[in-house]
């Protein structure tokens, strides 16, 4: 034995392994972002209004046009 680690091995190993890391953090990131805008209780269109609403009629008047 000459004292050195055979690291010649080792290294394409560990990009398999950090790929691999990398490609489940992204499904799961994905699974997370997917999961969340299914559960989101916003719903910006049940907010819309059309039309002005009661402050604009307040400051312009019952018979103003808009």
């Amino acid at each position: 034995m000459t004292g050195r680690s055979n690291s010649i091995g080792v290294l394409p190993l560990t990009r398999g392994v950090s790929r691999a890391r990398e490609r489940v953090s992204a499904l799961t990131a994905a699974w997370r972002r997917g999961l969340l805008a299914l559960l989101d209780p916003y719903r910006p269109e049940a907010h819309y209004m059309r039309g002005p609403g009661p402050k604009w009629h307040a400051k312009h008047g019952p018979h103003a046009r808009h």
